[in-house]
C-alpha cells in the first residue's frame, strides 16, 4: 500500500548512523524533507518520547510515522501530486 505524503520531517541527532542512512535513502528517491536535530532542541526529544518513540530517526510523513531506518516504509512513500492552479 502506498502512502501519499505532503511533508516529511526527520528527527535526528548527531552521530546517528540510522539517521544518516534514512537521509541518504530519502535523498536517493528525490524526496524533499526537513531535518530536525534534537541535540539542538532537547524539548523535542521529550515530545518524541512522550509519543512513544524510543529510537531515532523518527520520520513523520503526512499522517504516517515510524522510528529507525525503515527502507520498507520509505519505499512505500509517494509524493502528493501538486494541484494545478486554475
Amino acid at each position: 500500500m502506498e502512502i501519499r505524503i505532503m511533508r516529511i520531517v526527520i528527527y535526528t541527532r548527531n552521530d546517528c548512523v540510522q539517521c544518516h542512512a534514512t537521509k541518504r535513502a530519502m535523498e536517493s528517491r528525490g524526496f524533499d524533507f526537513e531535518m530536525v536535530n534534537i541535540d539542538l532542541q532537547p524539548d523535542m526529544a521529550d515530545s518524541l518520547r512522550d509519543q512513544g518513540f524510543r529510537q531515532l530517526p523518527v520520520v513523520v510523513a503526512g499522517e504516517t510515522s515510524w522510528s529507525g531506518f525503515r527502507p520498507d516504509m520509505i519505499n512505500r512513500l509517494r509524493p502528493q501530486p501538486h494541484m494545478a492552479s486554475v
